[in-house]
């Protein structure tokens, strides 16, 4: 999803209150809000894919799944971002009505607009938290899928998923080939190919 600014400071919970009454989604970081527009197709059928995948491994685990009109606070102070993808298997999340605290896995689907922000600034806010174990990025131009774990040394490692290999979230005991999350889905790329192709 791309953020567009809106230059207003508010307190987080201003923020929180203030949000509620919005009809759209806005993310939450140093004082400022910034509103977000909706993403690509195939970006939302990537999501849907895993989502899916996720939420029939962890059926009866008391593991809550959520897409992207979850919110994820990085503390109670913020930032506040809303990741495609999240999951949450703490107890302190199960009632969570506004704001997810301590998820163990968030996954976000790339695009050219955001994928600088989702490999910085994004990953160092999630970082904060401490329950996270896993940090997802899917590539909606290509089926590469890069996943950083923290291992027993609380040091991130990379770990990167191509077609024909099979995907693993070790925070939940989960797996799954590369061609289920890519389901039905038409790649960007592949799409921007195929116009180029046809012009004269």
């Amino acid at each position: 999803m791309v953020a567009v600014p809106e230059r207003q400071y508010l307190t987080p919970q201003d923020y929180l209150d203030w949000e509620e009454k919005q009809s759209i989604k806005y993310e939450y970081i140093d004082g400022e809000v910034f509103a977000m527009t909706g993403g690509t197709i195939p970006h939302n059928d990537l999501a849907v894919n895993l989502t899916t995948a996720l939420k029939n491994h962890l059926r009866g685990k008391g593991c809550k799944v959520s897409m992207a009109d979850a919110k994820v606070g990085v503390s109670e102070n913020g930032p506040f971002h809303y990741p495609d993808v999240m999951l949450t298997c703490d107890e302190r999340d199960r009632r969570a009505i506004q704001v997810i605290y301590h998820p163990c896995l968030i996954i976000e689907v790339l695009s050219p607009s955001t994928e600088a922000n989702d490999r910085g600034k994004k990953f160092q806010n999630y970082r904060r938290i401490s329950t996270l174990k896993e940090y997802v990025l899917i590539g909606s131009e290509q089926n590469i899928i890069e996943c950083y774990r923290l291992n027993e040394k609380r040091v991130w490692e990379l770990y990167t998923y191509t077609e024909g290999t099979e995907f693993e979230l070790k925070s939940v005991d989960f797996s799954c080939s590369i061609e289920l999350i890519c389901e039905d889905v038409v790649l960007e790329a592949v799409e921007e190919d195929e116009v180029q192709e046809v012009r004269p």
